[in-house]
């Protein structure tokens, strides 16, 4: 080499592709697979990391969520079908990269990123890492600007912000996925990620096509893992639509995500923490479980420039609100919206409890005269609730309470702007001048 030849540069990334290339490949192999379990030895990868197991067209790809005693625990990514011990192991040497970019909008992914739409490959910007670190708290911007989305009960009496997480809980068959779609359709969000996990097969196209529709879906990404998918992939697909959400708030744009639901996330953390050997904890949930919402839910939010403003499903089992996973997501989001079963049976619609919801932004995002109408219909509201059993047997007496009365002769009034049909799209301007002329009607009465 003469002094006038250049040294390469070890970081330049064809030098490192190249250097990966040349090193020698570590086969392990398969010692045993256990229910959703693979125990592999003689793998060398991290927590983490993909390897795949088997050769050729029968090859299936798993990912490593377990170490201990020379001994490397595996979730596959696909079906377990034709598996057994002594297949050798070959590990990929990194974890699973996310597609990212604007060119996803209007597409349909699986829980992995990968295109299922039938529209060929995707044009994406870059792959990037699946796990990244939340922002960092000191700089997060403060969430000063209200999120409108197409609800009137909740642009009004749970007012959203930009940038904040957001839980609607609720039992099964109560309407979450309805409110959900009425939200997907409504919000002025820029662009929407929408997160699909643990979804009936059937309902997938529904919502593509009549929830979504074609205008909708033009400013969207679509994520889909179906009930019958592994759990991992069940799992992952919550983290790669945060992952997409996450790259367009780095560009400075604000995204809405919507996951439904967080409880089928918990759940599939359930299936792979009681396989690789946890100990249960409450209600057969793994301590792993309760951390990984923290790093999910956190991951969302405001950031530098743009922000997440997150929207999450939660099953509450047997109707009850403190059940694990409601009690710790309601612990880590921004604001909480109950939907009530009796307003469901009765066919009122959405059927949100307001008076049990809360938005933690809503003092910030509002304007005093807004808070002051919201406080005041919050009031005689509750004023009813109080009295709803006298007012059942007729034991009532008008005049005992100005604010029972006013509940009473505004009944009607106080329903019809509560309820709000599917297809009904509601602006925050209208829904702010709706409510100011039902409280002032109320105040001449």
């Amino acid at each position: 080499m003469t002094t006038t030849d250049a040294a390469p540069d070890v970081r330049d990334e064809r030098w490192l592709r190249a250097l990966r290339a040349a090193r020698p490949v570590r086969v392990g192999r398969v010692r045993g697979v256990v229910g959703l379990s693979i125990e592999t030895v003689g793998t060398p990868a991290a927590v983490g990391e993909l390897v795949t197991i088997g050769d050729g067209d029968d090859a299936v790809t798993a990912e490593v969520v377990a170490t201990a005693g020379g001994a490397t625990r595996c979730m596959p990514l696909g079906p377990t079908r034709g598996l057994r011990a002594g297949l050798p192991v070959r590990a990929h040497g990194e974890g699973l990269l996310v597609p990212v970019g604007t060119g996803l909008l209007g597409r349909v992914l699986d829980g992995l990123g990968r295109p299922i739409d039938g529209r060929g490959p995707l044009d994406v910007e870059a792959r990037v890492a699946l796990d990244v670190a939340a922002p960092h708290p000191l700089e997060r911007t403060r969430v000063a600007e209200a999120m409108p989305l197409g609800v009137r009960v909740l642009d009004t009496l749970v007012t959203a912000g930009r940038g904040q997480r957001l839980g609607l809980f609720a039992g099964s068959g109560v309407g979450k996925s309805s409110l959900l779609s009425m939200i997907a359709r409504g919000t002025e969000a820029e662009v929407a990620v929408i997160a699909l996990v643990g979804e009936r097969g059937r309902e997938v196209r529904e919502f593509l096509e009549d929830d979504l529709g074609p205008e909708g879906l033009a400013r969207s990404v679509v994520v889909v893992a179906t009930s019958d998918q592994p759990p991992l992939v069940r799992l992952r697909s919550a983290f790669v639509a945060t992952r997409i959400a996450e790259h367009l708030r780095d560009q400075g744009r604000h995204a809405v995500l919507m996951m439904d639901s967080l409880t089928r996330v918990a759940m599939a953390q359930r299936e792979i923490g009681l396989s690789v050997g946890e100990p249960p904890a409450t209600r057969g949930y793994p301590p792993s479980t309760f951390a990984l919402l923290a790093r999910l839910l956190e991951r969302a939010g405001t950031g530098p420039t743009g922000s997440v403003t997150g929207l999450y499903t939660v099953l509450v089992d047997g109707d009850d609100h403190n059940e694990p996973i409601a009690d710790a997501a309601r612990s880590i989001l921004d604001g909480h919206v109950v939907l009530d079963r009796r307003l469901a049976v009765a066919g009122h619609f959405p059927s949100v409890d307001a008076l049990g919801s809360v938005s933690r932004v809503a003092s910030r995002v509002c304007d005093p005269r807004q808070l002051a109408d919201a406080a005041r219909l919050r009031a005689v509201m509750a004023a009813r609730r109080q009295a709803q059993d006298l007012i059942d047997v007729g034991a009532y007496v008008a005049g005992s309470n100005p604010l029972v009365d006013t509940a009473v002769t505004h009944a009607g009034a106080i329903d019809a702007f509560l309820q709000q049909g599917m297809d009904e799209r509601a602006g925050a301007a209208d829904s702010w001048g709706r409510l100011r002329a039902l409280v002032q009607r109320m105040g001449e009465s």
